[in-house]
């Protein structure tokens, strides 16, 4: 019995039954069996051996030294054989898992960033080939970094195979996507199904002239959502993806994980059937290459996220982003006050242990001002005043604020907006490098990183947005560019620059400052049990809204994380700090509970001995 065969045995019953129910076909399910056998057979050697490491290490991604970070290929290194020679730079700062955004072949200019995919099998041309990919996913094996690609679940680009066989009018292919030929059902479905763009791509159907059909369309025009009641679409997707696991690919990112199950009279979104399509595919995934693991785009409150995990017996996705928490906590940066950001870690605190989450400052993507309003307005605080102020306030249009970024998606109706930008430009360093004031710079590297450190304390591991290992800044040149200028992500969608990335050597300059104290903190994770998979993570009260405390709990060793978001000096009393600390940024020994922050100070206080558990 080959290692597949095991794991599938071991699967069947699971897998047979949740398909049948899903879909009643078994002539179609012994096709799905067949299909895995056969990308099973393909996996390389060295595939074969990872997923024998990691079957016996299956919390690998849990561990202390895990380091993300994601980048656009083209603006890091120009394609794919480009990125390869710079894997040093990355191995340098302890890189261990890349995000590479979408890769894979796209109608241009009008992609969607890479989401809207012509074939989810071919790498873009303007990228590179397969066989750059898997050399690219090799030469990172070696080097003990794994590579992440975004996988576009819920729809194709208009220009994909099907949705052209599609458009020339063969039904097969018009039943891989949700098509009506009269706007009835479209028009009812309409009145319950949110929009994603409300101001730039209203509505979720589209009529389709050539075909003389409506056709579902969630995001864009030019992306046509599929239709996962037709096993055909399942079955091809899911060949797709372990396509690009014999690639070399170790995560998958599943986009848009909601979204894939369409009921009339519903939103359309987090339906039962997409629980059952991604308990599918984890036991797919588990038996044909066990070395893959799958992190969900699911945008939630955190309460809402668990069901994502499935259960610690039924397990759907590994890991998902923490995109709540990344919102608050530069909503408490703006505000100086920690309560939300606190209400919120307890919440993702309360989740079962197996929910793993990735956490980061920035991204690819805008900053979605989805916070608990509910509890915003216990503290009295009313969520659209505050919501506006925080856009304002992020995009520097507020008196006295640092910040400098654009907005986003900007609703006149609700007055609704998001906020684009650079983790260094958000925090002020561009706006006193613009201006030569060294306080305002200073003030904007302590803002950048203790940032970072309150996110790379918190539960999950840490992933950085290139360029951020280097303060890099917003780029305005977009405005300039007839295809950019209308989408305001590409502000902190630019090039990278090698020019300030050589200046991480030279000492006192921004580059250096924030390449090593990144660097300080990435050692600590790599280095401390309290970083650990098995470390305990909780909140304390610092009675000062002004400061938060997060303790990290693991082999005998208690490490409590002080964070300063004011930008004036605060002192917090904590009791359970009884005898002596060291704090593992300054050296400094601690022997008592009451502490001075210095504006935006972190401090990670260290004791070998277990502390009250009463704080």
């Amino acid at each position: 019995m080959t290692a597949f065969e095991r794991r599938l045995a071991d699967r069947r019953d699971e897998l047979e039954w949740l398909y049948m129910e899903l879909y009643g076909d078994r002539g179609a399910l012994e096709a799905l069996e067949a299909m895995m056998a056969e990308s099973a057979a393909r996996r390389g050697q060295a595939l074969k051996r990872l997923d024998g490491r990691r079957e016996r290490d299956p919390d690998w991604f849990r561990a202390g030294s895990m380091l993300g970070m994601t980048m656009y290929t083209d603006l890091f290194a120009g394609d794919l054989k480009g990125l390869a020679g710079r894997l040093d730079y990355l191995r340098a700062q302890g890189i261990t898992y890349l995000h590479l955004m979408p890769l894979l072949k796209m109608p241009h200019p009008n992609n969607d960033g890479g989401y809207a995919v012509e074939d989810f099998n071919q790498v873009d041309p303007a990228l590179g080939s397969n066989e750059d990919l898997s050399r690219l996913t090799a030469a990172m094996r070696k080097r003990g970094m794994s590579l992440c690609l975004d996988f576009v679940i819920n729809h194709t680009a208009d220009t994909h195979p099907w949705a052209l066989r599609a458009r020339a009018g063969e039904r097969a292919y018009q039943d891989r996507y949700l098509c009506f030929d009269t706007p009835d059902i479209p028009r009812e479905m309409e009145k319950t199904i949110p929009d994603v763009f409300p101001e730039t791509a209203p509505g979720s159907f589209l009529y389709v002239a050539e075909m003389g059909r409506y056709v579902c369309s969630s995001f864009h025009p030019y992306q046509w959502d599929l239709n996962y009641r037709n096993p055909a679409v399942f079955h091809d997707m899911t060949a797709s993806m372990l396509h690009l696991a014999n690639l070399g690919v170790e995560i998958l990112r599943v986009d848009a994980v909601p979204y894939l199950w369409k009921e009339l009279g519903t939103t359309c979104r987090n339906l039962p059937q997409v629980h059952t399509i991604m308990r599918l595919i984890r036991l797919i995934t588990e038996c044909v290459c066990p070395g893959v693991i799958l992190k969900g785009e699911v945008v939630m409150a955190p309460r809402e996220l668990a069901p994502y995990f499935g259960t610690a017996e039924k397990p759907e996705c590994h890991l998902l982003y923490n995109a709540s928490t990344m919102a608050t906590q530069w909503s408490a940066l703006a505000s100086a006050d920690v309560r939300q950001l606190k209400r919120q870690l307890d919440d993702l605190h309360a989740l079962p242990a197996h929910c793993c989450f990735v956490n980061y400052l920035r991204c690819h993507d805008d900053i979605g001002w989805g916070l608990n309003e509910a509890y915003g307005k216990t503290l009295g605080i009313d969520p659209a005043a505050h919501k506006r102020y925080l856009y304002e306030f992020f995009d520097g249009s507020f008196p006295g604020s640092y910040a400098r970024g654009e907005r986003y998606n900007y609703d006149p109706k609700t007055q609704d907006a998001r906020t684009c930008g650079t983790t260094a430009s958000l925090c002020g360093i561009e706006k006193g490098l613009y201006e030569g004031d060294g306080a305002q710079v200073e003030l904007g590297i302590r803002r950048d990183l203790m940032m970072h450190a309150a996110m790379m304390c918190m539960g999950g591991f840490p992933m950085l947005s290139s360029g951020d290992e280097i303060g890099q800044l917003n780029g305005y040149g977009y405005h300039d560019d007839p295809v950019l200028r209308e989408d305001s992500r590409n502000l902190h969608r630019t090039p990278f620059s090698w020019e300030k990335a050589a200046r991480r050597r030279e000492s006192g300059s921004v580059e250096q400052r924030i390449w090593d104290g990144l660097a300080q903190l990435e050692q600590l994770r790599r280095t401390g049990p309290c970083f650990g998979p098995d470390a305990r993570i909780s909140t304390w009260d610092t009675h000062n809204l002004h400061v938060l405390a997060l303790v990290r709990r693991a082999a005998g060793e208690t490490l409590v994380c002080l964070f300063n978001f004011s930008g004036e000096a605060q002192t917090v009393a904590l009791d359970a700090m009884e005898g002596t600390f060291t704090d593992q940024i300054t050296g400094e020994a601690l022997t008592c509970s009451q502490r001075t922050l210095e504006p935006y100070q972190y401090s990670l206080c260290l004791r070998a001995a277990p502390v009250r558990q009463d704080a």
